[in-house]
């Protein structure tokens, strides 16, 4: 099957499989692949508050290629295939663990509300914690117990995304320590990926300064979603900032929000 010349479709010609908050799945070129789409929308609070930020699905396309090449080449399973232009992907389909997989390395969010820690305070270790993929519970955070009882995942499978996540961690603190930015958490998905009778767990959605929260290591200036979630102004210029440290944002370019342009 040959991937690297796909027939490339139309969106407004696609077939629909589902839209998220920040992104919509299209059928893919070839049987057991989709088209990822990357939306402008910027969401916060599962939907609560709700804003587009134009421009900024470019940004998280271009962030999450980088990333997941990188990923990949390390060995590291995804679903990531390719980038086909500004604002879309070719991925592997693969069945979705209905989980969020929060990596913890430094207090912030959630859990320093939950247990009372000063923001900012280095965590004794990083903490994996689990959150189940429901919007109109608000995604709650749940436990193996949980996880095994309703079957969502096996015992099995949870100690393959444990050894994913920490792999991710690993790279994604290296990667970003080295362009002067600390990496506060961030947030994974994993999927079941079928390759005829048997399947392998892979890290799935995207990897972006939606999923993690990032700090400037000099300024602690924020450099993710909550300069949005928080009212601090500046997202896509964070964004943009995040880009240009990784090197796959040249000096002025300012990605335009005017849909999806081929990539020669």
């Amino acid at each position: 099957m040959d991937f690297l010349k796909p027939r490339y479709v139309p969106m407004n010609r696609r077939r629909r499989i589902y839209e998220g908050k920040a992104k919509i799945l299209f059928e893919g070129p070839e049987p057991g692949t989709l088209i990822q789409f990357f939306k402008d929308d910027a969401t916060a609070f599962n939907k609560k508050k709700h804003e587009i930020v134009d421009g900024k699905g470019v940004l998280n396309n271009r962030i999450s290629e980088h990333i997941f090449n990188h990923l990949n080449r390390m060995g590291i399973p995804t679903h990531f295939i390719r980038r086909l232009n500004m604002r879309e992907q070719l991925i592997r389909e693969v069945e979705i663990i209905p989980l969020e997989v929060v990596v913890r390395n430094i207090a912030a969010g959630s859990l320093a509300k939950r247990l009372g820690i000063e923001e900012g305070t280095v965590l004794p270790r990083s903490i994996i914690e689990f959150y189940y993929k429901a919007d109109a519970l608000d995604d709650p955070m749940v436990s193996e117990e949980h996880i095994t009882a309703f079957g969502w995942a096996t015992p099995q499978e949870i100690d393959d995304i444990m050894a994913l996540a920490i792999r991710v961690n690993d790279f994604l603190s290296g990667l970003f320590l080295g362009v002067g930015i600390q990496l506060v958490d961030f947030k994974i998905e994993c999927g079941r990926l079928w390759e005829g009778d048997m399947m392998r767990i892979v890290v799935a959605d995207e990897i972006s300064p939606d999923s993690c929260r990032l700090w400037d290591i000099q300024t602690q200036n924020k450099l993710d979603k909550d300069r949005f979630r928080q009212d601090l102004g500046g997202m896509l210029e964070a964004y943009q900032e995040v880009a240009r440290r990784l090197g796959i944002l040249i000096e002025q370019e300012r990605p335009a929000g005017s849909g999806p342009v081929l990539v020669q």
